[in-house]
């Protein structure tokens, strides 16, 4: 990242030793006593600074690069790494809001508790939270669909909205074990989706290197196109395989030390992923003929059939599975933990606060959570779902990117990240670009969600002023 400024606890920001620019050497907080950098909570810190990398490396390593590179070929033909290198870009603009946010106040809630403080509006924050909520909802339903369809029939042919369901009740058990399990769960499952990644472009380098491959093809844009639009559009697309690290704000309230492992295992994590995400589409357009790649809906696997050198379809759709799997856990770990902290702040009813007395997991948040995901799991493909995913998050992402210039003068009395006021700017703006991007259908899917958390919010303000009126 750029140089980073580090914030002296018993100083201001206007002048004196207020802010301290760093060189460019890693990041390292002065040790602060007590426990001012992490904060009493009922939940367990049971997250490592490792088992936050592998949260955040996990999280964006999903069904996305698996599913819509084929889509993606579509809109910019063999340059599918372009894309891909410019939503890695744009996606660390917003981590480095995250970043400095999360570690001045690293409580569950997320973008909710950021828009709270900064806007000192509960419906602001109800909204951003819900949006949150929403995306979080609708991918896990996805997941989920995605999880009892083509993959699974491989092995076992089901219904798919019953396998669905069973799946996602299957999710909500780990996910009531405990988050030291169910992120031990993805340690696994992320060395399993990232090796099915490194297949791919090991395979890709074999038939290119055997002369059956073009790396011409790279260069190639789709006749008749633009440079620019068809390079954005697919852009939008790619944005969609990285989000999934913002849902690591909510654990912060569970991680060892966040102000030193947080900044570290999100820029570690996306930049990680980024190049395998790159290598990827290197790959697949070096290996594949584009026209082969438009319209597949498991364009991965084309380039391990076309390699042909003994890795079977099976094998490579169990992959696929453990990696859908992986990315509906890990975004149903943050449902459950943005709704325990939305009903700590005050915005939801205060039932869903409730925790496990042994395991310290939010039970009843979970339950819900993952009952709305069965409701939703028989609507929509995964396009659609994955562009409402991305509407509502661009929404959460301008509150968030915006929050951070709103509290610069905000003291805490702990060190934290900090960055250049520079880098929000360019994330607003990069936003702005992204939202430009989606067609009105998925306008309007957005709207009614945003209109459904309002009608929700209303309710829960009534409740509220009742319970507050003397018999």
């Amino acid at each position: 990242m750029t140089p980073v400024e580090h914030h002296d606890p018993g100083a201001g920001y206007g002048g004196g030793r207020g802010v301290a620019p760093l060189s460019m050497t890693p990041y390292r907080p002065v040790a602060t006593s007590g426990t001012a950098a992490e904060p009493d909570t009922p939940l367990r810190r049971a997250i490592s600074g490792k088992l936050l990398y592998l949260f955040i490396l996990g999280d964006v390593l999903g069904a996305g690069i698996y599913a819509l590179v084929g889509q993606m070929a579509e809109q910019a033909g063999g340059m599918i790494w372009l894309p891909l290198a410019l939503a890695l870009l744009l996606a660390l603009l917003t981590a480095a809001s995250y970043a400095e946010l999360v570690t001045k106040y690293p409580r569950a809630g997320g973008a909710a508790v950021f828009a709270r403080r900064a806007y000192r509006s509960d419906l602001v924050s109800f909204v951003v939270g819900f949006c949150m909520l929403a995306a979080g909802l609708v991918s896990v339903g996805g997941l989920a669909l995605a999880f009892s369809g083509e993959y699974l029939t491989q092995f076992v042919d089901v219904p798919a909205v019953p396998a669905a369901l069973v799946f996602l009740a299957l999710v909500a058990a780990l996910n009531l074990r405990g988050i030291a399990e169910s992120l031990g769960a993805n340690v696994v499952m992320t060395v399993i989706e990232l090796s099915g990644l490194v297949i791919v472009i090991v395979l890709g380098a074999l038939v290119v290197g055997r002369g059956d491959g073009d790396l011409g093809r790279v260069v190639q844009l789709p006749e008749g196109v633009s440079p620019v639009p068809a390079v954005l559009g697919a852009a939008l697309l790619a944005f969609y395989s990285f989000v999934g690290f913002e849902t690591s704000a909510n654990v912060a309230e569970e991680t060892v030390d966040p102000t030193r492992n947080y900044p570290r295992a999100l820029f570690g994590g996306l930049v990680t992923a980024g190049v395998v995400y790159v290598l990827v589409g290197v790959a697949v357009s070096a290996a594949v003929p584009t026209e082969q790649l438009v319209g597949s809906s498991g364009p991965l696997l084309v380039v391990v059939r076309v390699a042909d050198v003994g890795v079977p379809d099976w094998a490579f759709g169990m992959i696929a599975l453990v990696a859908v799997a992986n990315g509906a856990l890990l975004t149903s770990i943050m449902t459950s933990r943005l709704t325990y902290g939305m009903a700590s702040e005050g915005l939801l009813p205060p039932v869903l606060r409730r925790v496990l007395p042994r395991r310290r997991s939010p039970w009843v948040a979970i339950l819900v959570t993952t009952a709305v995901s069965m409701a939703l799991a028989v609507t929509g493909d995964l396009e659609t779902l994955a562009n409402t995913v991305v509407l509502l998050l661009l929404v959460v992402f301008l509150s968030t990117n915006a929050a951070v210039l709103v509290l610069r003068r905000d003291r805490v009395d702990h060190d934290h990240f900090r960055v250049p006021a520079v880098l929000p700017v360019l994330a607003l703006a990069s936003c702005v670009v992204l939202l430009t991007r989606l067609d009105g259908g998925v306008w309007v899917r957005g709207l009614v969600l945003i209109a459904i958390g309002l009608a929700l919010y209303g309710v829960t303000a009534a409740a509220r002023r009742r319970t507050r009126t003397p018999a």
